[in-house]
């Protein structure tokens, strides 16, 4: 039987979040932005779910792909390489900038990360 995917939608939320404060926008203004009512917004923030619409509105407003949170191996080897990837790819980030956050990124992965379990 195939595995269930799951959505992490609190993983996204952070994510989302995180746009909102880059933008220096407050919630409010993604209600407008986006026509996803307050009340969703604020259900949202409190770990409800939002319906499809919503949440298809808040990722094209946002440019988060709701596929990256879903059913993410927990022990992806390359999560580290992905972060990479991004912090490359990021136009506010010269390249020195870029290899000082990977390298604080990958210290504290490493330090952080679980031991492999002998499953």
């Amino acid at each position: 039987m195939p595995q269930r995917l799951e959505f992490d939608f609190a993983a996204f939320y952070k994510a989302l979040s995180a746009t909102v404060a880059a933008r220096d926008i407050n919630w409010k203004a993604v209600s407008e932005l986006t026509g996803v009512s307050q009340s969703t917004l604020s259900r949202m923030a409190k770990g409800r779910q939002p319906d499809a619409a919503s949440l298809t509105a808040l990722s094209a407003w946002s440019g988060i792909n709701p596929v990256d949170f879903t059913a993410a191996p927990r022990n992806d080897p390359e999560a580290v390489a992905r972060v990479s990837r991004l912090l490359r790819a990021d136009p506010n980030l010269d390249e020195d900038s870029a290899d000082a956050l990977e390298a604080i990124i990958t210290a504290a992965y490493e330090r952080l990360k679980r031991p492999p379990s002998n499953t």
